[in-house]
């Protein structure tokens, strides 16, 4: 794809496919067929939407879905982790109880763990890329075969005319649970995390992809919904609650008709819809749990292989293990869907705002216990049914984010903890971390064009090249940007570690990789800053992040580089000194487990001197 254009578009299949798992392939026939046309428009509209917006939000130059996953990733795993569970379970169970069973009879499960073993091979083998290709390719065959077995329903016997609306108790129950799931739903996904992440690393408008996604995804429902309308009502089945549930109305339909060439294309569209959403779930927890486990600082991660800890392969146990239970109690697809609008939706406003630059103020414990009390609500709504508690239910979800909201509407949220001073070497100036992290400190300039120091955690030179700086074409030589980023650190490190003697120094610091991404390209005299930061560490590797805008151009690189620590005798490596962590300590990310234990160890102190 030459142009951002049509590389945006190229995206949409896999977005719409992506999000086309249980809840949104067989439920929309269910509302089609309860609620009437007007029950499914307020189904379908709100999930569209809510891609929609997710795509929109983080298509903002202000705001950096990679940053966001590598800084807070780890904060959210519990959020995205049973996202995922749920996400596939449902999709398993679905697939097993609302098309297989009604349509062939027995084996259900033996078919889908073969599907499910399936795609998770897909998605372990391919790189997201290549998913995207195979998506593109899946789409129109998946339309197809929904086509065609819409095209063959005509020699089913004559229904009746689905009503525009058949509201009662429950539909109006379900407003709120449903505006408040859809567009908080993408959130969550960390299927829909990775593409925009690798929608903008290779040029392409997020806004663009997910804008043509939800429209293609919008398409999907709808066809769903004209198989419900196709073969009509009265295929609902009375489950473990007492209540009906139509999401099987098709494949009962499609086999009382007895249809043979509406069934293989019914099943055949269900096939791709499962495996298109399974392959890109393993490949989006694998890439999650990878870079959570690449950063972990926990000393269980030296006994553990990375890669067990971090394998989908645990996560796709939990959710067969859930759909294997739900099919045979008979349980009905709602309970599986409660949680995106109850359990999870605490979590998922946090990161929303987390996105948007708010203080990280998420409890992952006390939202889950607010989540699972909205859950008994909800249920206990929706069986009884008492529609109050059903819209009251996701409000009392989102209790546990109201510290972030509040400060995101420009009110004052929960206090933060009071900040630590980090121990320091003999003469050098103590700042509290609170202070040291949010000021400024005044810019040291070394030269008529040089000048640097801390903005926040980020570590700021700023500079003027000159023709020095350029090549024989007239533009900046690109390995200028290598030595400016170098240049950087070293002021970085002379600040954090100023008594560094490399005549007497027990350690030398190396540089483990580099990586720079180019954007754009500067001129002589055009100002140049340079940021770096911490961005993560564990025991023995220091990861900075770097960036270099230009006051004319904006945006002109990002990068990052792993720094070891070795023995300066033998070349051992080391783990990370002491008086560089207590250096860094200030300008460490909160995601860091020494920053946890400092400041365990602060508020520890008071107590116990309290105590003596």
């Amino acid at each position: 794809m030459r142009t951002p254009f049509l590389r945006s578009l190229a995206w949409a299949p896999t977005v719409a496919l992506s999000w086309l798992w249980g809840l949104g392939f067989f439920y929309a026939i269910h509302v089609t067929l309860t609620y009437g046309w007007l029950g499914f428009i307020a189904f379908a509209v709100p999930n569209a939407t809510g891609l929609f917006l997710f795509g929109w939000v983080l298509n903002s130059p202000r705001r950096n879905p990679a940053e966001t996953i590598a800084s807070f990733g780890g904060h959210y795993a519990l959020l995205f982790l049973l996202c995922q569970i749920f996400a596939v379970s449902l999709t398993v169970f679905s697939f097993v109880s609302c098309l297989w069973v009604p349509l062939f009879g027995a084996h259900g499960g033996l078919v889908a763990a073969l599907l499910v073993i399936v795609a998770c091979a897909l998605g372990h083998a391919a790189t997201l890329g290549q998913l995207r290709l195979v998506h593109l390719a899946l789409l129109p065959v998946g339309v197809g075969a929904g086509l065609l077995a819409l095209w063959s329903l005509r020699a089913a016997p004559s229904v009746p005319p689905l009503p525009f609306a058949a509201f009662d108790a429950r539909f109006l129950g379900l407003v709120v649970p449903t505006l408040v799931g859809f567009l908080l739903g993408p959130w969550m996904d960390v299927q829909q995390w990775q593409r925009v992440v690798e929608i903008r690393r290779t040029g392409a408008s997020p806004g663009l992809a997910y804008g043509a996604g939800a429209l293609i995804f919008l398409g999907l429902l709808t066809l769903n919904a004209a198989l419900a309308a196709a073969v009509g009502t009265g295929h609902a089945v009375i489950l473990s609650d007492g209540l009906p549930a139509a999401q099987g109305a098709v494949a009962a339909g499609i086999r009382a008709a007895g249809l043979d060439l509406a069934a293989i294309g019914f099943t055949l569209w269900a096939t791709i819809a499962v495996v298109s959403t399974i392959d890109s779930s393993y490949a989006a927890t694998r890439w999650l749990m990878t870079q959570i486990t690449t950063r972990s600082t926990a000393p269980l991660m030296a006994f553990v292989p990375e890669g067990l800890v971090g394998s989908p392969l645990w996560i796709m146990l939990a959710a067969g293990g859930i759909a294997a239970a739900a099919v045979s109690n008979a349980l009905p697809p709602i309970y599986l869907m409660i949680p995106f609008a109850t359990l999870l939706v605490g979590a998922a406003a946090c990161l929303v705002c987390t996105a948007f630059g708010s203080t990280l103020r998420h409890d992952a414990l006390l939202n889950l216990m607010i989540g699972l009390a909205a859950a008994i609500i909800f249920l206990t709504g929706y069986v009884l049914p008492i529609p109050a508690l059903m819209a009251l239910a996701p409000l009392i979800g989102l209790i546990g984010a109201l510290p972030m909201v509040r400060e995101r509407l420009g009110g004052r949220g929960a206090a933060l903890p009071e900040a630590v001073t980090p121990a320091a070497p003999v003469g050098t100036a103590v700042m509290p971390v609170s202070t040291a992290v949010a000021a400024v400190i005044p810019m040291r300039r070394d030269e008529g064009n040089v000048s640097h120091g801390f903005d926040g955690a980020w570590f700021v030179l700023r500079m003027t090249p000159t023709y020095d700086d350029t090549n024989s074409v007239g533009n900046i030589y690109f390995a200028n940007y290598f030595r400016w980023v170098g240049k950087a650190r070293e002021l970085f490190f002379n600040i954090c570690v100023p008594h560094f003697d490399l005549a007497k120094t027990d350690y030398y610091i190396l540089t483990r990789s580099f990586t720079h991404d180019f954007r754009r390209e500067a001129r002589e005299f055009d100002p140049v800053t340079v940021r770096i930061r911490v961005a993560a560490h564990n025991r023995k590797f220091v990861t900075l992040e770097h960036e270099i805008h230009s006051d004319t151009h904006g945006l002109l690189g990002r990068g990052e580089q792993s720094l070891m620590f070795v023995d300066p005798q033998t070349y051992r490596p080391l783990d990370i000194p002491r008086v560089v962590l207590e250096g860094f300590f200030p300008y460490l990310p909160e995601t860091s487990a020494y920053v946890a234990r400092r400041r365990a160890a602060a508020s520890a102190g008071p107590a116990l001197g309290a105590l003596g």
